[in-house]
């Protein structure tokens, strides 16, 4: 796991590439689907100032956040941060949407901080890459010639 900084998200630092995502309980969306749930159960919410963080692996959510969407946990792992190994949770089936791109994933809860991260693991699988310069997720591929799916 990346190390975890904290982002001045009112000013805009260099390099600093910050997204909106929208995170929704997977098991609510597989509930409301076979009708056991109405649509309006399905547990789910936008976060803006996502700091993309190319150090971090996974997506992490605030505890709160977690709570909100009534996550299940999945297990537990060590994780590297800025202040050294700690023991982190991992939350299961998070359906993760950034623009038209979706998928679903694990996440680490993050009980120091308030805002979200999303690390190189999502954004790979997703098709994303930071954009440092314009401070933006940048979409793959690049033209409709090339495709960032692959099964080589």
């Amino acid at each position: 796991m990346g190390t975890l900084i904290t982002p001045n998200l009112g000013i805009k630092q260099v390099g600093q590439v910050i997204a909106t995502i929208h995170v929704t309980n997977r098991i609510d969306q597989v509930l409301a689907q076979r009708g056991f749930i109405s649509a309006e159960e399905v547990r789910s919410c936008a976060l803006d100032d996502v700091l993309v963080d190319t150090g971090a692996t996974m997506l992490c959510l605030p505890a709160a956040i977690i709570s909100q969407l009534g996550l299940v946990q999945g297990g537990e792992a060590n994780v590297e941060t800025t202040a050294g190994v700690q023991p982190g949770r991992i939350f299961r089936d998070v359906s993760l949407r950034i623009g038209e791109r979706q998928g679903t994933f694990d996440c680490l809860e993050l009980t120091e901080v308030k805002y979200a991260l999303l690390g190189v693991t999502p954004m790979e699988i997703l098709g994303l890459e930071p954009d440092l310069q314009n401070r933006k997720l940048r979409m793959l591929p690049m033209n409709s010639e090339q495709t960032y799916l692959s099964i080589l």
